[in-house]
């Protein structure tokens, strides 16, 4: 009955040895959507439309201070109700252009994040093809890693 068990035990050891060894890699998504050829186009479409968004922006924010400082220039002059109201005309104004603002950084988020989803759609079949030739068991977000070895070898 000992033998038994002692068969037992040494087979069941060899199993869990056998499955214990699994190939987990690690694959850096920020870094294939910033130096991939794709990535780089939609990272230069995001930076142009951002730049002309912020020369837009600022002139918008040089007109307004340039009225904030005209009527900030004619408070003495103006009556009190004059002066509140072409103030609360300048404050709509300045509300106006920071919703305005908000949707258009809104509407630039969301061109990344449906862009950075095709090439995510794009990239998966090729990453799969990948897994399978390399028979790998297990592939990890680089950003979801805490800690692992430096060198990793592939046999």
């Amino acid at each position: 009955m000992n033998k038994v068990y002692l068969i037992f035990i040494i087979l069941l050891l060899n199993l869990n040895a056998t499955n214990a060894y699994s190939k987990i890699v690690y694959i850096d998504i920020n870094l294939i959507l910033n130096k991939s050829k794709i990535g780089e186009k939609l990272n230069n479409h995001l930076q142009e439309i951002n730049n002309q968004n912020i020369q837009k922006f600022k002139k918008i924010e040089e007109d307004l201070i340039v009225k904030e400082e005209l009527l900030l220039s004619q408070k003495n002059i103006l009556e009190k109700k004059e002066f509140e109201k072409r103030l609360s005309v300048l404050s709509q104004e300045i509300q106006d252009y920071r919703s305005k603002k908000k949707v258009i950084i809104e509407e630039l988020n969301q061109i990344k994040i449906i862009n950075t989803k095709k090439i995510l759609e794009i990239l998966n079949p090729i990453i799969s093809n990948f897994v399978e030739k390399n028979e790998i068991s297990l592939v990890m977000p680089k950003k979801n890693i805490i800690v692992g070895k430096k060198k990793i070898r592939y046999n």
